[in-house]
């Protein structure tokens, strides 16, 4: 098992630092332009939610972005923050949904995740943060 934790601010700027590290992380992996795109895809639309929507683009709180490969070639990709929560988080993740019509945002994230993952959980609560477990097993990749 190989695992790493980053924290850093809430800040849109920072997700690029963020979905980077997370790819530099996978590297020794040898995985494919396929793999990478689809994990850098599900970490940038990840991270976006959480400082769009758990933040609510407020940039003053923190996200961890933790990830572990095992020794099966599974990784696990966890994206936290201590943000607003969600009341529904059935709701939140169905197709076009979005609590941020204002900002054009086409609800997306959750179903674009769901189709590069082989597992998502949505762990959240309203005042209580969220919490995105992403599971994807790689050994076809590499």
């Amino acid at each position: 098992m190989n695992s790493m934790t980053l924290t850093f601010d809430a800040k849109i700027e920072n997700e690029v630092f963020a979905r980077t590290s997370g790819v530099a992380f996978l590297m020794p992996l040898n995985l494919s332009t396929e793999a990478m795109m689809e994990i850098k895809t599900v970490l940038a639309e990840a991270i976006v939610n959480a400082i769009l929507h758990g933040y609510q683009n407020r940039q003053e709180g923190k996200i961890t972005l933790s990830m572990s490969i095992s020794d099966e070639k599974e990784l696990t990709l966890i994206v936290e923050d201590d943000g607003v929560g969600m009341e529904d988080v059935l709701l939140a993740m169905t197709p076009m949904y979005t609590s941020c019509k204002e900002q054009e945002r086409s609800g997306m994230g959750f179903t674009i995740m769901e189709t590069f993952l082989d597992s998502l959980e949505v762990q959240s609560a309203a005042g209580e943060g969220c919490r995105i477990i992403g599971k994807k097993q790689l050994k076809q990749y590499g």
